[in-house]
């Protein structure tokens, strides 16, 4: 009977509750605009802080895209910067290694070049006048014979001697171009080697025309980087997305190489270390061990990438004096050499401790089994040594794929990091917007309950209204 004291009607909740509802909605209409205004302020007390939430987010992730913005302009203008110093190197290794001897490769072409004008020239000389006695002669021959033998016969002794100086000049002037187009002919192998020089300077000369392009375009991106255009901003974007991925896949391969490294070195560091001595309750300390060695072969290729400046994460190295970074770079060789030997080493122990493990189990066995071929338990061990001197070397070229990661890791993560804020800032709004709809369906709903009395006002109102237009006419019509 406790539950039902609220009843008017006992033993009928639906007809109490109606009473109760009749009773209480002259209240309820009396404080119609106090529940609106309660309502709207509840509404907007939790719709506010939400929208103003989603309006800082949104400025917000607006200032995290300028600030992604300057760093991705700023890491694309050093980018192109040394793209450019390696270009100008490049340019100065081709003009010190090719043009250098080429004043003097031209001066001797000059000399060259004159001689054989010279000896053109000489080829192209014209006959002598001929001597004074032809005129003699001429005054001989114009004399009459009057068919005088003695004059005939001086005339044809003449004409004979004539017509063997004549032969003998010839003969001489001949020999004389002979030599001459021989000199001629000795120069052909020389306008060969004349012809091939030059086709290689000119050769070198279009690939220092080509390398001039490559900075010219390069130039012109430094440019655009300056201008900050967004067609600039575009594109750098892109480019970390996709060094992002290239680089992710090379590290999941270097990964998949430690592991492999790792499963090499474990079991000899095992029995080196203690199998039995643990870290913690699951970390072995054999395991941490060779974790230990991969990580600081890692290290070491990393120092030897960054002496040769293939890599630049540490500015300190680079800004080293070239004494120093070649010491640096030949300790870190000497390391890499050094656990390289090591990790040869622990891979024929480990092919040991294999054979004696199978050679055990072999023992313990009914049936006696025949002992292996040593030549075949040689190309195993072998090839395991050869992987463990390898292995140090190869992740040694992990810095490359890591610079470039890190490098595209700060935009990638930028990006998405706007992304989620911007979706945050889009659902904080849409809460909002929904929290303020549901107060305004709430004050339907209280309308709702209310509509009796609501019709009522409406219809007195309307009465009123329509009175009030009825004494308003007389008035106009006495007027």
């Amino acid at each position: 009977m406790s539950d039902q004291f609220w009843m008017i009607w006992p033993g009928n909740a639906v007809a109490s509750a109606l009473i109760l509802f009749a009773i209480a909605m002259p209240f309820l209409y009396a404080a119609r605009k106090l529940v609106h205004n309660l309502l709207h302020s509840v509404g907007h007390m939790i719709g506010g802080p939400l929208r103003l939430g989603a309006r800082w987010l949104f400025a917000t992730a607006r200032d995290m895209k300028e600030r992604n913005k300057v760093v991705l302009l700023a890491h694309g203008r050093e980018e192109v910067g040394q793209h450019i110093e390696r270009e100008f190197e490049r340019i100065g290794a081709l003009v010190t290694r090719d043009l250098e001897g080429y004043p003097a490769l031209q001066r001797k072409l000059l000399e060259e070049i004159t001689r054989v004008e010279e000896d053109y020239k000489k080829c192209g000389e014209v006959p002598p006048p001929p001597p004074e006695w032809v005129e003699a002669v001429t005054a001989i021959a114009k004399v009459k014979s009057d068919s005088n033998e003695m004059v005939q016969r001086i005339l044809e002794e003449i004409k004979r001697s004539v017509h063997a100086i004549h032969d003998k000049a010839l003969g001489e002037y001949r020999r004389a171009y002979e030599s001459r187009h021989k000199i001629l002919n000795g120069f052909m192998p020389f306008w060969r080697s004349l012809d091939k020089t030059f086709g290689q300077v000119d050769k070198k000369l279009t690939g220092l025309h080509d390398t001039s392009s490559k900075i010219d375009a390069q130039m012109e991106k430094y440019e655009q980087i300056n201008k900050k255009t967004d067609k600039v901003e575009h594109a750098l974007t892109v480019s970390a997305f996709t060094q992002f991925a290239i680089s992710s896949l090379v590290l999941l391969i270097a990964v998949g190489g430690a592991l492999v490294n790792f499963k090499l070195i474990a079991l000899p560091f095992s029995e080196m270390v203690g199998a039995g001595d643990y870290l913690t309750s699951t970390l072995r300390a054999s395991d941490v061990a060779a974790l230990v060695i991969i990580f600081l072969e890692t290290t070491m290729g990393l120092f030897v990438m960054e002496t040769l400046r293939i890599t630049h994460l540490f500015p300190i190295i680079a800004n080293t004096s070239e004494r120093m970074r070649r010491r640096v770079l030949w300790v870190a060789v000497v390391f890499l050499f050094i656990f390289a030997g090591i990790e040869a080493s622990l891979a024929l122990m480990r092919d040991m401790l294999s054979a004696d493990k199978q050679a055990l189990v072999q023992s313990l066995a009914s049936a006696q089994q025949a002992p292996p071929d040593p030549l075949l338990r040689l190309i195993p061990t072998t090839a395991q040594m050869v992987l463990g001197f390898v292995l140090p070397f190869a992740l040694a070229f992990v810095a490359i794929p890591l610079e470039s990661f890190i490098y595209s890791l700060r935009t990638v993560g930028g990006a998405a990091v706007v992304m989620l804020v911007r979706v945050m800032g889009f659902l904080l709004r849409v809460l909002g917007n929904v929290v303020r709809q549901l107060f305004r369906v709430l004050i339907a709903a209280y309308d709702v309950t209310i509509v009796l009395p609501l019709l009522i006002e409406r219809l007195v109102k309307a009465a009123r209204s329509e009175g009030g237009e009825a004494e308003s006419r007389p008035v106009k019509r006495a007027a």
